[in-house]
């Protein structure tokens, strides 16, 4: 029988330490090793398969039906990471193999470092990892909205992100697309300014003030520039995020704007001026009757029998956008019914770009991605 952490190593916090503190392989070698022990797995038979004992979850047999490999980076298919998932439920990971050791979903975002606390830049292969379990698999599998049947590609490896890290644990994280990185791998087009592109905070977490703790923290790494982006299509939850972050720092109203890739001045939309002129009676009431009566172009797409796919990166200039007006509880990568509670801040806001249909880890590699934003508050 295989157990999880607790033989992988002795440690600081509770007799153990975990994967981002002690992770310091070479990833290829890593790679190697977990693309060996799929290998056995699969010559096993099932009377002869070891079991592995999950945390408060009982025993899973480990057979091929329950493992599986997915990409750890978007558009990067050589480096994968091999999942255990639940023999009931596939959707639902359980453990990630890494270094010779299944590591379970809440030991990877854990730390026994006590340096390791506030926002973090992620820099370390573990860190990465991270990142990956918090945005990939507990946001895009495990807390996201039931509503919206998606999954949600990873971060590049070269993604400038920040972990959000409190007693012991991550608790948030948000990514940016740099000024000059390029949009995506099919065009030369590059971003004109820092892009806010996906936020997120774990749902214990939510109504604490983290998202706006992350936008204040986007906003002072680019003192130096005039105009910062956020991923557009910003959520109805996102913008309450916003309106009382300027409202607190109306020094940045005149900095924070809407933007479609790359960010030209006809792709963007002042965020304060939108929220004000959203919120005056003439243009509530012409929201109110626009409402009632569906666009021309969602009438023709459903005509066409498109399926509308909250996304994370646009990938595909063919998939038809679309602004996921459910995602009122997400992430600028999000989604979720609830509504921000404005006076406790937000709790967690995720925007992404590029989601896959939801068919389970297994399937993802073939899948198209389409643009995607999500906002969990």
């Amino acid at each position: 029988m295989f157990s999880l952490v607790a033989d992988c190593g002795p440690g600081k916090l509770g007799g153990h330490l975990y994967l981002v503190d002690t992770l310091a392989g070479d990833p290829e070698v890593l790679q190697v090793d977990a693309e060996a022990y799929y290998e056995k797995l699969l010559k096993k038979s099932s009377s002869t398969s070891d079991v592995v004992s999950i945390p408060g979850g009982g025993e899973v047999k480990l057979e091929d039906s329950s493992v599986c490999f997915v990409p750890l980076y978007r558009n990067n298919p050589t480096s994968k990471m091999l999942l255990l998932t639940d023999p009931k439920d596939k959707e639902t990971v359980l453990a990630v193999y890494v270094n010779q050791c299944w590591w379970p979903v809440e030991d990877v975002v854990k730390t026994a470092d006590p340096a390791r606390d506030g926002l973090i830049l992620v820099q370390t292969f573990g860190e990465r990892i991270v990142l990956f379990v918090l945005n990939y698999i507990i946001f895009g599998m495990l807390e996201g909205s039931s509503a919206n049947d998606a999954f949600f590609l990873p971060h590049s490896a070269t993604e400038c992100a920040k972990i959000l890290w409190r007693n012991g644990e991550a608790v948030a994280f948000y990514s940016v697309k740099m000024k000059g990185s390029l949009c995506d791998g099919t065009t030369s087009q590059c971003y004109l300014l820092p892009v806010l592109d996906t936020i997120f905070v774990r749902s214990k977490h939510r109504r604490g003030g983290l998202g706006m703790k992350m936008l204040h923290d986007f906003c002072q790494s680019f003192m130096a520039e005039d105009a910062l982006g956020i991923s557009c299509p910003i959520s109805a939850a996102m913008y309450q995020v916003c309106q009382k972050f300027l409202q607190t720092y109306p020094e940045e109203q005149k900095r924070l704007w809407e933007v479609e890739a790359p960010g030209d001045w006809s792709q963007r939309v002042n965020i304060w001026l939108k929220i004000q002129m959203e919120s005056s009676p003439a243009a509530k009431s012409e929201v109110d009757f626009q409402s009632s009566k569906p666009r021309q172009a969602d009438v023709d797409q459903r005509s066409k029998g498109v399926e509308y796919i909250p996304g994370v990166e646009k990938v595909e200039r063919d998939v038809t956008e679309k602004k996921d007006d459910t995602a009122a509880a997400q992430t600028l990568n999000s989604q979720g019914p609830e509504q921000e509670d404005l006076e406790q801040g937000a709790g967690n806001t995720q925007q992404c770009k590029g989601i896959r249909k939801r068919a389970g880890p297994g399937g993802l590699a073939g899948d198209k991605a389409a643009k995607q934003f999500r906002i969990l508050p």
